[in-house]
């Protein structure tokens, strides 16, 4: 179902481009500044791997910096199969690997994911400072209007969502009451005490100053990887900075819906970014196109040879081991 839609505003993207010369273009590109934009991601992936493992040692585990490297390339690689299955396959993986317990391990992605989008908020408001009336018309235009068009205004789509929870907190107490005792209940309560402990890591932090570090790290690394590739192709090599910030934003935004690798919504958000700085939408599906294989397939690579050494070439450890 995702991947349909994904292709299908993939096809939106392309329908009226000359697809061959969309290719030919990218051959011709720099593919110097594409290896340099690998080169950050991969900084970026690193720093993504110690920040998680920050949030996993004050729960009394230590795991390896390699299992945690390997564990969140696979969930990247799980990604490409379904969207957000990465984010459980890889708390598996780590599991396995370091003997933690898995419930535990979800409560610290889901701190990982919200201080994402804490700085992925950020990140659109240093934007808005600079690009106010780029970002503003865009959102409006790409994103919110659409999701107004689908569930009619903003007011039934806060109705929706209130009404879903007020839904589910009273079948969660209904199940709790009826059936306290049954062992899928108690399982149940087993998992949710383990993601409340998971969650509870951030209070515990040791150096609270290196997590937000490698936070700040992990998005610079990514408004660096786009600008840098601007630099790849003559027709974007003279845009600025703030273009860079602006075309960063729009891609993570594209990044975050519920597609295979942001297929098809990236290539149209940022396409379509790229022409509000006077390029032509060849200049935009090109770029679009470039930073997207390049990204996809390093995540392909990474996430294949972890698979590989986590599966066959990683022995589990006990849960208080640590690599030196």
């Amino acid at each position: 179902m995702f991947l349909i839609i994904g292709g299908g505003l993939l096809w939106l993207t392309f329908k009226n481009q000359n697809i061959s010369a969309v290719l030919q273009r990218i051959r011709s590109a720099n593919f110097y500044w594409i290896a340099l934009s690998i080169v950050v991601s991969i900084a970026a992936l690193i720093s993504r791997a110690m920040r998680w493992k920050q949030l996993i040692e004050p729960l009394g585990y230590k795991p390896r910096l390699s299992s945690a490297f390997n564990a969140l390339m696979f969930g990247y690689a799980a990604n490409m199969v379904f969207p957000r299955l990465g984010e459980v396959s890889r708390c598996g993986a780590l599991s396995k690997s370091d003997d933690i317990p898995f419930e535990k391990l979800i409560g610290t992605v889901i701190i990982e994911r919200a201080s994402d989008v804490i700085m992925l908020l950020f990140c659109i408001l240093l934007s808005a400072i600079f690009e106010f009336d780029r970002l503003g018309g865009f959102l409006g235009e790409h994103i919110l209007n659409p999701i107004k068009t689908i569930v009619g205004s903003s007011f039934i789509l806060g109705v929706i969502l209130i009404s879903l929870a007020v839904l589910f907190y009273f079948a969660y107490r209904f199940i709790m009451k009826k059936y306290n005792h049954h062992p899928l209940v108690n399982k149940f309560r087993v998992i949710l005490k383990g993601i409340i402990v998971g969650l509870i890591s951030v209070t515990k932090l040791k150096n609270k100053g290196l997590f937000v570090f490698h936070s700040l790290f992990i998005w610079t690394m990514y408004f660096l990887m786009t600008y840098i590739c601007f630099f790849a192709l003559p027709e974007t090599n003279a845009l600025s900075p703030m273009a860079g910030l602006f075309i960063m934003v729009i891609g993570a935004i594209g990044m975050t819906a519920p597609v295979q690798g942001g297929i098809g919504v990236y290539h149209l958000l940022v396409s379509e970014g790229i022409v509000l700085y006077g390029l032509t939408a060849d200049d935009g599906i090109t770029f679009a196109t470039m930073v997207h294989a390049a990204q996809t397939l390093l995540l392909v690579v990474l996430g294949s040879l972890s698979m590989i050494y986590l599966f066959f070439f990683t022995q589990p450890i006990s849960s208080s081991s640590d690599e030196s």
